[in-house]
């Protein structure tokens, strides 16, 4: 049996990912999540999709960024006056 690095259960079926040189084991996409996708650093939430990027802070979408002051990114959400 292998172990979870996140959560510790131990499951024949674990899958392994290779981030940055380095190899994690998981029994779960979840775990995965919680462990390696970066959090958005206006609200917090683990960015599991392409997400948006300015200088060197990720968000999960253009309204954080814009609310942290990044005005440059756009989506297509249309946005209330």
């Amino acid at each position: 049996m292998i172990r979870c690095e996140t959560c510790g259960n131990e499951y024949d079926k674990c899958m392994e990912v290779r981030l940055e040189g380095e190899i994690h084991t998981f029994d779960c996409f979840e775990c995965a999540i919680h462990l390696l996708a970066p959090p958005c650093h206006h609200c917090g939430c683990r960015i599991i999709g392409h997400g948006v990027e300015s200088e060197n802070e990720f968000y999960c979408c253009a309204h954080c960024a814009d609310e942290m002051g990044v005005s440059t990114i756009r989506d297509r959400v249309n946005r209330i006056a």
